[in-house]
């Protein structure tokens, strides 16, 4: 039989955007608080295990009754430091959820196990845009499928150019990337090793690096959003959920 996905989360206690933003507490309660608490609220089925740089994580994880694996401190991606612990954890199926996501969702999970059943690589999610201003925000990602569901491209710009404005102000078939992933084992560690490719350093976007290398992704669409804590904007949009 083999070993059930494995929900990793790589927690690195420095942003440059936004400093020690993980232990920034929402109502008395860090965030990765909320976020681990949320996995284990939301996907009680599979183990859960957080792949952090220090132990000001571990400590306040632990002290919880989260399991935790120390990494190196110098990765620099998380998804590199996901590799690392799996190294360690074995598991055939990895699931990375990013310890800013505390909205976390069952269906975003089912959605990322479902897209390696189809036979990617990897999974990832995508919502529809709503607004157009996110949609020319180049901090908001896009994400363009084939007929499939595999992604073709992810950018920072308004993808694909509607040139004769008729497809409407919101995309056209662009898809807002959330930064949630699946990965099988294998792809996961040849990926790690591979060095950042040019449209990878053009735009920011490690993903880029897995197209340029032949992989398969997979993107579900889902219509459950999720607030990804990058700036202390967002703390406040996170603050008002919970109090609504």
């Amino acid at each position: 039989m083999s070993k059930p996905a494995t929900i990793i989360v790589p927690a690195r206690l420095e942003s440059s955007r936004f400093p020690r933003k993980l232990m920034h507490r929402v109502l008395g309660k860090p965030i990765i608080l909320w976020t681990a608490e949320r996995i284990a609220s939301v996907a009680p089925q599979f183990p859960l295990v957080f792949a952090v740089d220090h132990s000001i994580l571990s400590d306040c994880l632990e002290a919880a009754g989260f399991n935790c694996i120390q990494t190196r401190s110098e990765h620099s991606s998380g998804t590199d430091r996901l590799a690392e612990a799996n190294m360690r954890i074995g598991a055939e199926r990895v699931i990375n959820v990013q310890a800013d996501e505390p909205l976390v969702s069952a269906e975003h999970i089912a959605a990322l196990v479902a897209g390696l059943d189809a036979g990617a690589d990897m999974a990832t999610l995508a919502i529809p845009f709503d607004r157009e201003e996110d949609f020319k925000n180049p901090n908001q990602v896009k994400v363009v499928r084939d007929r499939r569901g595999f992604a073709l491209y992810f950018s920072r710009a308004a993808i694909p150019h509607d040139r004769d404005g008729r497809l409407g102000p919101v995309g056209g078939g662009g898809l807002r990337h959330l930064g949630l992933y699946a990965y099988s084992a294998d792809c996961l560690q040849a990926f790690a090793k591979l060095k950042p490719s040019p449209l990878e350093q053009v735009e920011k976007l490690e993903q880029l690096r897995a197209l340029e290398q032949g992989f398969r992704i997979f993107v579900g669409l889902t219509q459950q959003s999720s607030i990804g804590i990058d700036t202390e904007a967002d703390v406040h949009l996170f603050e008002q959920h919970l109090t609504a």
